[in-house]
């Protein structure tokens, strides 16, 4: 007789966790929201890397460990969150340091948890080895006595190294290396000890995948809340209301609620018409990197559309920044559905519609009113659903 497993969910220290992801997105949508240049687009894709970084850290710890994580690192790691996230608004007038010392932090606290003190054996988390790579967070070491436009180029080195680690073959070399290294070590114990040499490899942590979904797609609710919340404020520090400014708003939450089914409803982890049995994490994880920071720079995004419902049109850099944000979404759901089974047509009709939208946008989009804007953006990701509601329609009928 088989024994029904349980389904496990996002613990109460978890979801408190995920709180300080609030806080981060909120003040990483304020570097976009207003601004149209190239080096705030590039300073908010390294503080969203690094913030996303070093909550992965943690969420890792927490998949694997299950009801024996330790609460106090995670609260303290939270505090270095809380850090780096306050020191977002700043950080081209001072608070630079003060987000990278919080980073390195964060980062050590993550890696000492799986150091095996006290008795506890080593552990080799596979499938998200930074928290064992010392390299990559020495840029960031540097970039503390470093001012100007080199300190940012630091950060991108050591988010670079660990990218490599994570999403190439490089990582699988590395934590064999590291297993290797910490047997010979623990052997080495054993003879200084008086005991027989035993070249035992460390245990090595594996993530639960269906649980590590369910906080990716946490996570991914909390960014499209960001948007909600941009929408609401920029309404509430509108003084007088109109009827453009009520069906600007109310396009915007339908784009909102349209990306949250095509993110979550029909995908795995917020990635898009994604199937959980067809990827991996080596695939999970750069994917949701991708996904909840094209959300977040579109959560940033409508706030400028709601404020253009005054004038009556968008600015150009607006309509590209959205129309890409949809576009590059739109790519990956395409993808993904064609890896989980979806028939080549349908990525095809997914494509076509979530791309020739938005480049129109983009170029011929100037007198196109916000209201306009935003439901074609709607047209962009919404038609494969309704292609998936008139499939099932007819296999009923069937």
């Amino acid at each position: 007789m088989n024994e029904k497993t349980e389904e496990r969910h996002a613990s109460w220290l978890e979801l408190f966790f995920d709180l300080v992801a609030v806080a981060g997105v909120g003040q990483l949508t304020h570097l976009v929201h207003g601004s149209s240049s190239w080096s705030g687009a590039g300073l908010y894709v390294l503080c969203f890397l690094a913030f996303w970084t070093a909550w992965m850290c943690f969420t890792v710890y927490g998949n694997t460990t299950g009801d024996a994580a330790h609460v106090l690192p995670v609260l303290l790691g939270m505090v270095g969150l809380v850090f780096m996230a306050a020191s977002v608004a700043g950080i081209r007038e001072g608070h630079a340091v003060v987000f990278a010392v919080a980073y390195l932090a964060v980062r050590a606290l993550a890696s000492r948890l799986w150091e095996g003190r006290r008795g506890h054996e080593v552990r080799v988390v596979v499938d998200w080895p930074v928290v064992h790579a010392g390299a990559s967070v020495t840029p960031w070491i540097v970039s503390i006595w470093v001012d100007g436009p080199s300190r940012y180029v630091l950060w991108a080195i050591g988010l670079g190294l660990d990218l490599l680690l994570t999403f190439t073959r490089v990582g699988e070399w590395f934590t064999g290396s590291l297993s290797a290294r910490l047997a010979h070590r623990d052997s080495a114990r054993r003879v200084r000890r008086g005991h027989e040499p035993a070249l035992v490899k460390p245990a090595q942590a594996r993530l639960d995948m269906a649980h590590f979904g369910e906080r990716l797609g946490l996570f991914t609710i909390i960014v499209l809340g960001e948007g909600v919340l941009t929408v609401t404020q920029t309404i509430a520090e509108i003084p007088e209301w109109h009827a453009a400014l009520y069906w600007t708003v109310i396009a915007a939450l339908v784009l909102l609620a349209t990306l949250w089914s095509s993110a979550l409803r029909r995908g795995f982890a917020g990635i898009p018409h994604l199937s959980q049995d067809k990827a991996g994490p080596r695939v999970v994880l750069p994917l949701h990197c991708l996904v909840v920071g094209l959300l977040a720079v579109l959560a940033g995004g409508l706030g400028d559309v709601v404020e253009a419902a005054e004038h009556g049109h968008v600015e150009p850099a607006t309509r590209w920044l959205l129309s890409g944000c949809v576009a590059a979404f739109v790519v990956i759901g395409a993808a993904s559905g064609l890896a989980s089974g979806r028939e080549p047509r349908w990525a095809v009709g997914e494509l076509v519609t979530g791309l020739v939208i938005p480049a129109w946008l983009g170029f011929f989009g100037g007198e196109v009113t916000p209201v306009q804007f935003l439901c074609l953006l709607v047209v962009a990701v919404g038609a494969s659903l309704v292609g998936d509601l008139l499939a099932r329609r007819k296999r009923r009928r069937h």
